[in-house]
């Protein structure tokens, strides 16, 4: 598989990651385990994990998995910290609570030091600079290779990849966020402050959900992700009738390309500037490496331009040039 530099830092990471999401709750570790190993034999090295996944439970098991089955120098490794499971607080950001929250996750994945360490969110009750201190304090002590965050909006990361270019601190590696087709919203500030700082975005849920594989156009599979309880709702808002034109030329793309809408969906944000690796997360082994095999594709331009139209979001005043307005 290629490997791509993670922003503007010497850090090479797979142009495809491994999700681990529903490791420890809908993901087995048999299942997990056979994920690992089709990962690692395809070239794969980036697997994405959080300290909340699972509740601990997927970086559990990643690390019993390292253990035994891929070499842990093999894997870049990336971890989250700063969600929390309550409900009136979300994310806690605190220097206090971050690092406790890395040693925890240290501790479960067994191993001295992660690849990527990442703040989960954005964390309104908590002084910026005293979140990003931790990143600091996490690379300076050696529990973590590399700094990024996740789920920033565009001035949030424009101020916080801006604050670690100063002084002695740690310059942002990488920034995580929802992007498909089917969701475009990190192009309107995120992406652009992303490349105007060197900082390289990694989307999560590239595949929008899994609706952009075409799974759920003649209603939803009682074995998917819509189908649960749990996932439904998470599903639910990419099932409305702008999704389905957009899935639709994805299908009609793939016809006449002679692959998957799979693969069309997922090499066309790959392909996008300033993305350094989508974060793939499947049930099995065998949806994994159905995703893997996208690695010979490469859209045409003709079919990225299709693509690009039918899916276009609505950007305007302040976005576009305000005299074109």
């Amino acid at each position: 598989m290629e490997q791509r530099h993670l922003g503007r830092t010497g850090l090479r990471v797979s142009r495809i990651g491994l999700g681990t999401l529903t490791w420890g709750r809908d993901t087995d570790e048999h299942d997990a385990a056979e994920q690992l190993k089709s990962f690692w034999d395809a070239g794969g090295t980036l697997v994405d994990t959080a300290d909340v996944y699972g509740g601990g439970e997927a970086e559990y098991l990643l690390g019993r998995l390292m253990e035994r089955l891929v070499p842990r120098q093999d894997l870049v490794l990336s971890t989250k910290a700063g969600s929390v499971p309550d409900p009136d607080r979300r994310t806690d950001g605190s220097r206090g609570h971050l690092l406790a929250a890395l040693d925890a996750s240290l501790a479960r994945l067994g191993t001295d030091h992660v690849d990527l360490w990442q703040l989960h969110a954005f964390d309104p009750y908590t002084p910026l600079e005293e979140s990003l201190q931790a990143l600091d304090i996490a690379v300076r002590s050696g529990r973590a290779r590399y700094a990024g965050v996740a789920n920033f909006c565009g001035w949030q990361l424009a101020k916080a990849g801006t604050w670690q270019l100063g002084g002695d601190r740690t310059r942002l590696a990488g920034a995580q966020l929802e992007y498909s087709l089917l969701q475009r919203g990190v192009e309107r500030e995120v992406l652009p402050a992303a490349r105007d700082l060197g900082i390289g975005l990694l989307p999560s849920s590239p595949l929008g959900r899994g609706v952009l594989t075409g799974k759920y156009r003649s209603g939803t599979p009682t074995d998917s992700r819509g189908a649960s309880e749990r996932m439904g709702p998470f599903v639910e808002p990419y099932l409305d009738e702008a999704a389905r034109r957009i899935v639709d030329a994805v299908a009609t793309a793939a016809d006449g390309l002679a692959t998957t809408p799979l693969h069309v969906a997922l090499a066309w944000v790959r392909d996008r500037p300033g993305v350094t690796a989508p974060i793939v997360g499947a049930r099995t082994a065998r949806q994994l490496t159905a995703a893997l095999s996208v690695e010979t594709l490469s859209l045409p331009d003709e079919i990225c331009r299709a693509l690009d139209d039918v899916s276009a979001p609505v950007h305007r005043y302040p976005d576009h040039d305000w005299s074109t307005l």
